[in-house]
């Protein structure tokens, strides 16, 4: 447990850092004044991690994470609001980024695994992305036309 610890740190440490550059560049957020949020996004993180291998459920570590985020923001828990005042400095596009990359290298590093899985499943992923590309599309279009921008 403790190596898994360690990884997950050594990973959040590089992932902050990419986040908190790209916060940077993307958004004009110097790193030194984002570097909180980071830090408390990072350890919410953790925790969730930490949680998610104690608790003997199958429940993925990202409703564990999901969770301790929204209970520590809720108004009212000590040292919400200052949570919340630091992540805001946080973009995030900036979170984004790093993350979908890592999921790329993922995908590149198991590549004989999803070649496995057959020519259909590239022709359906390709149709999700497009869908989804589409529908976000179509909901800026309305969302921005009912509010008189375009």
């Amino acid at each position: 447990m403790l190596k898994n610890i360690q990884e997950w740190v050594f990973v959040f440490i590089i992932v902050g850092a990419i986040m908190l550059i790209g916060n940077w560049i993307g958004y004009s957020v110097i790193p030194l004044k984002a570097a909180p949020g980071m830090i408390c996004l990072v350890l919410i993180c953790i925790l969730g991690l930490i949680i998610h291998k104690l608790v003997p459920l199958k429940i993925p570590s990202i409703a564990y994470i999901g969770i301790i985020g929204f209970v520590v923001t809720i108004p009212g828990v000590p040292g919400g609001e200052q949570i919340v005042k630091w992540t805001t400095d946080v973009n995030l596009l900036a979170i984004a980024t790093p993350i979908l990359a890592y999921a790329g290298i993922g995908i590149g590093r198991s590549w004989a695994d999803f070649s496995k899985l057959g020519w259909k499943t590239i022709i359906v992923g390709m149709f999700v992305l497009l869908g989804t590309y589409l529908g976000s599309a179509v909901i800026a279009q309305i969302v921005l036309k009912i509010q008189g921008i375009i």
